[in-house]
């Protein structure tokens, strides 16, 4: 049963089967037996073993094992053991990365309480939280984490901080009162309810366990993390698709060029060879260990602006991001409450004149049991806190008001007559009382008020009025008062003390949005990203800080309770998910709800948060966002990426950089594609013209590894577009071929391999050292093409050589190691290369340039023709 909240004490008894005095011995152990222990369970954990086989589950992966296995059983161990080092190098390398295995279960465990007070019997023991079963009646006091969920049986000035659990900054409240609502109540207004791992920050309570284990709100939380896979990146989704065409065009032509070579006689073992060659030129070796490499970097950079990267992949996602569903408490928000407004003489008050009225800051000050222990951080309830760090801002700080005004006496807060009261002694002998509670409450028993012209008698309507206006602002309203006594009464009762009181004015108190929020918001919609707050909080203070940051503004929907989404349909919901701003008071399973109802619109979702409750939904997000201070152990364990100063802002950072990296891996795809598309056709066609085989299988390795890895690197370096936060989000349907990119492709690769071609002809039949220079034309060639794919429109002139030294240090470092595998002994023999004479070797070099060249000439027909249309439209 879920809706406990909504049965009286006597029912709940009696339908656990208990009663105040708790449960006997033998009932707890059969219960104990029944229900299983008050722990978490974790699902079965994949092995180390298991994640290491699980790297070779790549389709790509899998056709160069089988063209390993092709080149041993054809004779050609060196070209197999090097294709094998390439598929174990990228599957460590994976493995390394997902090794990092997700802790969340231990986070949560970590979060449980380890004892609990028991009435068992009618007698007061202690026992571990493990053997809690339902119907157990446990004591609950400040300080204790609520080991169990509990429906309240007893409460005294009950508070209990449930932000982890609801997303609600501020303590809440407990009682037993019976909830009738009809409605489907979120965690949070469920007063007379207490939950597993939350934290009891006030007074005492006695409840009744209705829940254990896995049967909490947490333990649904730890199912949902549990139940809830990860969703692949989209360059993981695109790399997989373009595998399998990959993998079934070699397949063709390989098919193709052996049946045509051995219709025509030539020798099968060499035709097989030659389908392996064509294998290992098609697949881009380098390709997993470069973008992994790649977004490692990356992650280091990001790292150095507060955030960072737990899962490499996740990087790349921020690129194409087009949904951000925060969390409001923490994240959009300080997570600390403060005066926001200030009513008092009758009006309105802000800036400087707050100071004027000094009585108001002393009731502030001294009516406040917030301590500041150590340093300038200050300890007690979030609301008080609030109240004493603005008189302190105004100049009366409440260590030195306690030596003209020491406190001499008290009433506490009670949650009846909803006030506190404190008794000071002044230096003249007589004392005062300071007052602070609900307006409603307050005012009535305010026969004065203080004005600029002295006392006045009470204008209540009006100050009510005032209170409705901050309410409607989302502020938490108290009021302030107090009264003169010639001498403090010998017994202190609220009927006595608080009444004929001075209202001295009102505070409005919330947590408020994070300055450098309000920026990050206006740069995501800049960015065409469109942030979403999700809260488990009021929806009238959602509203608010909603419409302050600029996430709500008037074209956008209104705000969206829990309750109200649960009422709606899939269909109605998936009909107004995208328009929606703003979610308030909604449970866990909810912001799981709307992260897949986003991700099934085909957006791509990211969430941020800090709480427990955050976890499911952030783990499921295409990119999940931890808050690195405030964040719990459970979030950040289910996060790709922690933000180090939980600053929304940094978010934004994080995109651009993402953005940056994503822009720059496709250049490399289209580098690598490009160079081995040349390679192909070179292969293809060069039997079919009567020519040998231009490149063995092994120098295809050394080609493709060495050209790939050194400037796929540099190319990861290249800095970020100006307009890179001025355009939308990548279309995350766009294939990796999409925007011109397979034309590009296939326009140049036919260049390059006919240029091959040309050039193995023409030393073929002059007696040169034909392969070699193929070899070393096809290794410089790609030189030229990463330095032309740095830029689609600007030249590289433009852009400035040297812009990217590491592309530069690259290139250099590439015909370095090419001369040695052409020129030194030992490298002959592995890659059956020779010696290039100074004729050979300068026809390579003059050839080299070419594809550089005419990418360059296609690049300044494009301005060209950019310019004539901007002129055509003046």
């Amino acid at each position: 049963m879920s809706q406990w909240h909504k049965l009286s004490i006597d029912q709940v008894l009696h339908s656990l089967g208990s009663c105040r005095d708790g449960l006997t011995a033998e009932d707890a152990a059969e219960r104990l037996a029944r229900y299983g222990t008050n722990e978490l369970k974790e699902t079965m954990k994949r092995t180390s073993l298991m994640m290491f086989l699980g790297q070779f589950n790549d389709f790509l992966i899998i056709v160069l094992l089988a063209a390993a296995a092709m080149a041993g059983l054809a004779g050609s161990l060196k070209d197999a053991i090097v294709i094998l080092a390439v598929v174990v190098l990228n599957a460590v390398i994976g493995f390394i990365q997902e090794h990092k295995a997700e802790r969340a279960m231990a986070a949560l465990k970590k979060m449980a309480a380890r004892s609990a007070t028991v009435i068992r019997g009618g007698e007061t023991i202690q026992i571990g939280a493990a053997l809690l079963v339902p119907g157990d009646v446990v004591l609950l006091d400040a300080g204790r984490v609520v080991p169990a969920d509990m429906r309240l049986l007893e409460t005294a000035q009950l508070k209990v901080e449930e932000a982890a659990l609801t997303g609600e900054s501020v303590a809440v409240e407990k009682d037993t009162d019976t909830i009738l609502s009809e409605s489907i109540l979120s965690l949070g207004d469920r007063k007379n309810m207490s939950y597993n791992s939350t934290i009891v920050v006030n007074g005492r309570g006695v409840g009744v366990v209705v829940a254990t284990g896995m049967e909490t709100e947490i333990g649904k939380i730890a199912t949902m993390l549990q139940d809830e896979k990860e969703v692949r990146t989209p360059l993981q989704k695109r790399l997989a698709h373009f595998a399998k065409k990959l993998a079934g065009v070699i397949l063709l032509i390989s098919g193709i060029v052996f049946a045509m070579g051995v219709m025509r006689g030539e020798d099968v073992v060499t035709m097989f060879l030659t389908g392996i060659s064509l294998a290992v030129a098609a697949i881009p070796e380098a390709l997993p260990a470069v973008i992994t490499i790649t977004l490692a970097l990356g992650a280091k950079k990001m790292v150095r602006q507060n955030a960072l990267v737990r899962k490499l992949a996740a990087v790349e996602t921020l690129g194409s991001v087009t949904y951000i569903c925060s969390d409001k408490t923490g994240t959009l928000t300080l997570n600390r409450m403060a005066v926001e407004v200030v009513y008092s003489g009758g009006d309105f008050v802000s800036g400087g004149d707050v100071a004027k009225h000094k009585l108001l800051l002393h009731a502030m000050a001294l009516s406040n049991d917030a301590q500041n222990s150590s340093g300038d951080e200050v300890f007690g309830d979030p609301t008080e806190v609030a109240l004493y760090n603005f008189a302190g801002k105004h100049g009366l700080h409440k260590k030195e008001l306690e030596r003209h005004y020491p406190r001499s006496g008290e009433l506490p807060f009670d949650s009846e007559r909803k006030a506190m009261t404190t008794f000071h002694r002044a230096s003249d002998g007589q004392y005062l009382s300071f007052t602070k509670g609900a307006v409603e409450i307050l005012v009535e028993k305010c026969s004065l008020m203080l004005t600029v012209n002295g006392h006045e008698t009470c204008e209540k309507d009006k100050v009510l009025q005032a209170a409705s206006q901050m309410a409607a602002s989302g502020l938490r309203v108290l009021a302030l008062g107090m009264r003169h006594w010639p001498e403090q009464p010998d017994n202190l009762q609220p009927e006595q003390v608080e009444n004929n009181m001075i209202l001295l004015g009102l505070a409005g108190i919330m947590d408020p949005p994070r300055e450098e929020a309000k920026e990050a918001v206006a740069m995501c919609r800049t960015a065409g990203i469109i942030p979403v707050m999700i809260t488990g909080d009021h929806p009238l203070t959602a509203e608010v800080i909603a419409k302050r940051l600029g996430i709500l503004n008037d074209e956008s929907g209104a705000v969206v309770t829990g309750s109200e989404l649960a009422k709606m349909s899939d269909e109605e919901f998936a009909g107004r998910v995208e328009q929606i701003r703003v979610y308030a008071r909604v449970a866990p399973e909810q912001k799981l709800k709307i992260v897949k109802a986003l991700q099934e619109k085909n957006q791509f979702v990211a969430m941020t948060g800090d709480g427990v409750n955050d976890a499911p939904a952030i783990k499921r997000a295409d990119i999940g966002i931890a808050m690195g201070i405030t964040g719990t152990d459970v979030t950040k364990e289910a996060s790709a990426i922690i933000l180090l100063d939980d600053n929304f802002a940094t978010i934004v950072k994080a995109v651009r950089e993402g953005r940056r990296i994503y822009n720059n891996i496709l250049k490399f795809i289209k580098y690598s594609i490009t160079a081995n598309a040349g390679t192909i056709v070179a292969i293809f066609f060069a039997p079919l013209l009567g020519m040998p085989l231009p490149l063995l299988p092994i120098q295809i390795l050394w080609l493709n590894m060495l050209t790939d890895s050194l400037p796929g690197l540099a190319l990861a370096g290249e800095p970020a577009e100006k307009d890179v936060m001025h355009k939308p989000p990548r279309n995350p349907q766009e294939g990796v071929f999409a925007g011109g990119r397979g034309l590009y492709i296939a326009r140049f690769g036919l260049y390059v391999g006919c240029v091959a071609l040309i050039l193995q002809a023409y030393a073929y039949n002059n007696g040169m050292a034909w392969q070699s220079m193929i070899f070393t034309f096809l290794v410089l060639n790609r030189m030229g093409v990463a330095l032309a794919v740095r830029s689609d429109y600007f030249s590289l002139w433009h852009l400035g050589l040297f812009s990217n030294k590491a592309i530069m240090a690259a290139i250099a470092l590439v015909f370095v190691l090419q001369l040695a595998a052409v020129y030194l002994p030992f490298f002959n023999f592995i890659f059956n290369t020779e010696p290039l004479s100074p004729a050979e070797l300068g026809l390579v070099l003059i050839l080299s340039p070419v594809t550089l060249v005419a990418v360059e000439v296609e690049k300044l027909f494009r301005r060209i023709g950019a310019v004539s249309h901007s002129a055509r439209r003046v």
